[in-house]
Formats: C-alpha cells, sequence, structure tokens
C-alpha cells in the first residue's frame, strides 16, 4: 500500500433531518468532513498510509475534527492548531423534488488563515507515493491559493504523484476567480477530477458539437484539456442523472492514453446521503491507479465505491476494498450471508 497526503480544510456539518427545512429546524445533525478530509478516509479504509495537511482550532470542535480523522485510521501529525474557527456548513437535506441547499460559514477559518511559514512541505512530501487536493482548498483565500500552488510545486519537486480534483463550488468564488487560480496549479497535475461544464467554464474550451453524444463530448473535452496540460495522465468524472433529490443515476468515467472508460450505470434509489459521493469516487480511482488496476476496473470500483456512499449519513466513505468488490460482485439488494 501506498504513502499519501492530503492537504485541505475539515468542516464540521450540521445537518437538519429530511422533511425539514432550515427555517422550521430545532435541531441539527452533526457529522466532520470536507473534500480533501473525506479523500483520506477513504484511503486509509483501503489500505493506504494516509497523512492529512490541515489547521483546526485548539478547541473542543477542533480535537473533534481529529479524533474523526484517526478514527477511520488517517494520520493526524501534520494537523496543525491553532486560529478562532473550525470551517462549519449547514445542511437542508433534500427529498423528491426539492434540492439539498448548503449554507457556508467558513469565513475566518482556521484554515483560512495558515502561513507558508508554518508548513513545511519539503519535510511532509519526504517518501509519499501521491499528494491530493482540491479546488476548494484554494477558494478559501489568496493565501491558500499560493500554498496550494507551492504544495503541488514541492510535490513535483519530490517525484510525487499528483492529483487535482476541480471541485468548483460557486457558494466559494465566481467562475473568472476559479478560472485565474485553477489554470497556473494544472500544470503540476498528474491525476485530474473534471468535467464538461469545468471544460467550458473555467479552461473556456469551445463547447462540443451538439451532433455528438454525451461520451463523445466527454472524449472531445479530456482529448483538449491534454493539448493544453500533455503533463496530466489520467481524467476522471462521472454522468449523473438527477431523477430526484432521493433517486439518481450515476456512471464512472476515466480518460487515459486517449481512451474513454466506463462504468456500469448505478441506479441508487433512496439516497441516504449525497454528500461525499464525488469524493470517494475520487478516491476510488486514485486507489486504482496506485494498485496497477486495469482502467475498466478502477473506474468500476470508483464508481461502486460513489454509489454505496450515498446509502450512508455523513460526508465520508466507510467501505472497505473487499465490501466494494462484494458489491460489485453480488449486486444491490442481495442478503450477504
Amino acid at each position: 500500500m501506498k504513502k499519501i497526503i492530503t492537504f485541505g480544510e475539515i468542516l464540521l456539518r450540521l445537518s437538519t433531518r429530511i422533511g425539514v427545512r432550515a427555517v422550521q429546524a430545532n435541531e441539527l445533525t452533526m457529522h466532520y468532513g470536507g473534500a480533501e478530509a473525506n479523500v483520506a478516509v477513504s484511503l486509509a479504509n483501503f489500505g493506504h498510509t494516509v497523512r492529512f495537511v490541515s489547521k483546526v482550532p485548539n478547541n473542543q470542535l477542533g480535537h473533534a475534527a481529529e479524533r474523526h480523522l484517526r478514527l477511520y485510521g488517517v494520520d493526524t501529525s501534520y494537523v496543525l492548531h491553532g486560529g478562532e474557527r473550525l470551517g462549519t456548513y449547514y445542511l437542508e437535506s433534500g427529498v423528491g423534488e426539492r434540492s439539498a441547499q448548503v449554507v457556508y460559514d467558513r469565513k475566518y477559518s482556521s484554515l483560512s488563515e495558515l502561513t507558508e511559514e508554518e508548513i513545511d512541505f519539503d519535510e511532509i512530501f519526504q517518501g509519499v507515493n501521491l499528494f491530493h487536493v482540491s479546488g476548494i482548498t484554494p477558494a478559501l483565500s489568496p493565501t491558500l491559493q499560493a500554498l496550494t500552488l507551492l504544495a503541488l510545486q514541492k510535490a513535483k519537486d519530490h517525484g510525487v504523484v499528483t492529483s487535482f480534483d476541480f471541485n468548483y463550488r460557486s457558494k466559494l468564488w465566481n467562475q473568472k476567480e476559479a478560472a485565474n487560480a485553477i489554470k497556473p496549479l494544472l500544470p503540476y497535475v498528474d491525476i485530474c477530477s473534471c468535467g464538461e461544464l469545468d471544460a467550458i467554464h473555467l479552461l473556456e474550451i469551445a463547447e462540443a458539437p451538439n451532433s455528438l453524444n454525451k461520451e463523445m463530448k466527454l472524449q472531445y473535452y479530456y482529448e483538449q484539456i491534454q493539448k493544453m496540460y500533455p503533463n496530466i495522465t489520467y481524467m476522471s468524472s462521472t454522468f449523473r442523472q438527477i431523477i430526484s433529490a432521493s433517486a439518481n443515476t450515476l456512471q464512472g468515467n476515466l480518460f487515459a492514453d486517449g481512451v474513454l472508460y466506463h462504468s456500469k450505470e448505478h441506479h441508487i434509489e433512496p439516497i441516504v446521503d449525497r454528500v461525499g459521493g464525488g469524493d470517494a469516487f475520487a478516491a476510488g480511482i486514485l486507489h486504482g491507479i496506485l494498485e496497477g488496476q486495469s482502467l475498466e476496473k478502477t473506474v468500476s470500483f470508483a464508481t461502486a465505491a460513489s454509489a454505496l456512499k450515498h446509502t450512508v449519513h455523513g460526508d465520508c466513505n466507510v467501505f472497505s476494498v473487499d465490501e466494494i468488490n462484494g458489491f460489485i460482485e453480488n449486486g444491490s439488494g442481495r442478503i450477504i450471508r
């Protein structure tokens, strides 16, 4: 198994019960999560040695966030203590035709105030196989934009494979801000999670002809991205059909060496909790690549991991490699005796 570093913010999530709007709620359920933290948990569940780089306040919430990571086998040696706030977000759970809604409360969080002087990436990347970060981290502050770029550059200096997930969030920054910050990062990226809308709106790639089907369009966008950034070896994304907040279909895609590979389509109903599904998929892709699995197996594993994540509460995926492979082999709904 491999040594992995992820870098980002772990958040406190406060969620309404299904069927209750935020304006009605008199109780909220607590979970901890965040894009890079969720990927860290998944990869630790898959047996890898994972360290999470972050900063949390030195109070009970910060300690609880660290405990959440350690509970799932993530090493928190590089989690710094300081600042005043743990980033928080509120989730109004969707159901049926009503979509879920997110409200962020993460300004002036401990991680957003992290400085270059507090962190030594040369030490962090010693003996590491993979570094993963997402576009959410540079969205939090100008300082984190610079630190994300520095981290990717240092990772490449140390021969570390790098992974970047666009993870665009319109409530954190606009498309122009995101594009200006993300484009300088991409020359240092080996594995990229991005989709059609990222290509069009953030990388300003001309739209594919309408005569192409969705698979051919995605292939076109990935080919264009690879022309711009030939260093990117792998690109991945999902096709999601939203039937309702409670029912989706999900198909995974993985592009490498000019070929686009697909998983089977999963029908997920009812959805218990969609948050973190993309992180579970990203972690599955990274696991398959690190373990040298075939690209067909890698995308099937990643999509199955994401489908299973939709069946549990909380942000992170809690399924092992054996459980995911068993799900692929046995299908859904059967009792495992």
